[in-house]
């Protein structure tokens, strides 16, 4: 399994783009790159997840964990471009009520 991982950083917000599956096989490569930017980060990080095809629960896991993170240092978190596949696991799972999604 690929996957893509684009990371812009601008002034107060990281958009991180990802592009692919989210598995078991490649959620540690996605932690390996984003976890080092969260060391002490109080901005925004944004999620573009519109070219993802596919998630299972290590993916949702994994979110959750960069969840905590960033709301532990009062930053916001923001998954955007969910498809509806996406969007109905947040919907079932409950997170959906507690991050922001658009």
């Amino acid at each position: 399994m690929n996957m893509d991982i684009q990371i812009k950083e601008d002034l107060n917000q990281t958009l991180v783009v990802l592009e692919g599956e989210i598995d078991a096989y490649t959620a540690p490569k996605v932690k390996e790159k984003v976890a080092p930017l969260l060391e002490d980060f109080s901005g925004e990080l944004v999620f573009d997840l519109s070219s993802v095809n596919y998630m299972d629960s290590t993916g949702l896991g994994m979110f959750v964990g960069f969840f905590k993170t960033v709301k532990a240092n009062n930053g916001v978190f923001r998954l955007v471009g969910l498809s509806d596949r996406l969007k109905r696991l947040f919907d079932i799972t409950g997170l959906a009520g507690i991050m922001e999604i658009k």
